[in-house]
């Protein structure tokens, strides 16, 4: 088989600003006819590139030559001296997760008070009861959220949900609003791995500007997580899709996928890049599409 390479004139300008310029930059290709698109993406992944707004590429050759070898940036996160990152927003009698939606209510079913006549003296309990729509704080959308045959709460595989490899991508403090191809294709191997947008909005959570000017996942950024094997997104964002557009595709073509989103995050601007590992684990509960997890990460110390 005929290995390919690539070489080509590159000018990157950067959403925090600045730019950079190559000449004669070299890359191995997967065959000869691949397309201009899909070299901007391999050029900004061999260098690591964050923050990537624009990649214009010139003098492009393809042509015959052994692979010289990919970057590898797969991190595997350590399982002893860990501290934990807690990710979720508390859930509170009243609290409002998306204006318009149900706020949870949590009455008394047995009080301490009238359980003490049940048990022996010094002892007693609360039993409570909560009153919560599915889209409450941060929670995890399934696929049977969008699709009526898709995996409810009970079938979405834990493989999908814990002890996942984390990548943050981080466009906090920038310009950019949205997650595009070329800004994921700057992260790596993302097989298996929970694909965490850091945009900031969660500092406006619970309030009447969270929904202003949100961030999202674009339509061809949800399909680069497809086509790389992502096992979760999620995003400290009030939806993972821009809320203007109704046909909603970064929920219909990850859930189509059986890749779970996760709404609502906050706390990512304690993780590093890579190197942490990721969970948020819903209740198994079957014919249910969305519910609150209590998401967290686990850092090497």
């Amino acid at each position: 088989m005929t290995d390919y390479r690539a070489k080509f004139d590159a000018v990157v300008h950067f959403t925090n600003g600045g730019s950079l310029s190559v000449e004669d930059f070299r890359i191995d290709v997967q065959s000869a006819d691949v397309d201009v698109d899909t070299i901007g993406q391999l050029f900004v992944a061999s260098l690591g590139l964050l923050m990537t707004g624009e990649v214009a590429l010139n003098n492009l050759e393809i042509f015959p030559e052994p692979h010289r070898g990919t970057r590898a940036t797969t991190t595997s996160p350590s399982t002893t001296n860990t501290r934990f990152v807690e990710l979720s927003h508390v859930i509170r009698p009243g609290m409002t997760t998306i204006a318009g939606l149900p706020v949870p209510a949590i009455t008394p079913f047995l009080t301490r008070e009238d359980s003490r006549s049940r048990y022996a003296p010094g002892t007693e309990f609360a039993m409570d009861m909560i009153t919560i729509i599915g889209n409450t704080g941060t929670y995890l959308d399934s696929p049977y959220h969008r699709f009526e045959g898709g995996d409810d709460l009970s079938a979405v595989p834990l493989e999908h949900l814990a002890d996942l490899a984390a990548v943050v991508v981080r466009i906090a403090g920038t310009a950019q609003r949205h997650t595009d191809r070329l800004t994921l294709a700057a992260l790596g191997d993302l097989r298996g791995a929970a694909v965490l947008i850091h945009s900031g909005d969660a500092a406006r959570f619970g309030t009447t500007g969270y929904a202003d000017d949100a961030a999202f996942l674009s339509r061809d950024g949800a399909a680069y997580l497809v086509e790389a094997g992502a096992a979760l997104v999620g995003i400290d964002a009030i939806n993972i899709d821009d809320t203007s557009d109704p046909t909603r595709p970064a929920h219909t073509l990850l859930l189509q996928a059986g890749i779970p989103v996760v709404e609502h995050l906050t706390g990512l601007d304690q993780l590093p890049p890579r190197g942490a590992s990721f969970s948020a684990v819903p209740p198994m509960i079957a014919g249910f599409g969305t519910f609150p997890v209590r998401a967290f990460a686990r850092i090497p110390a």
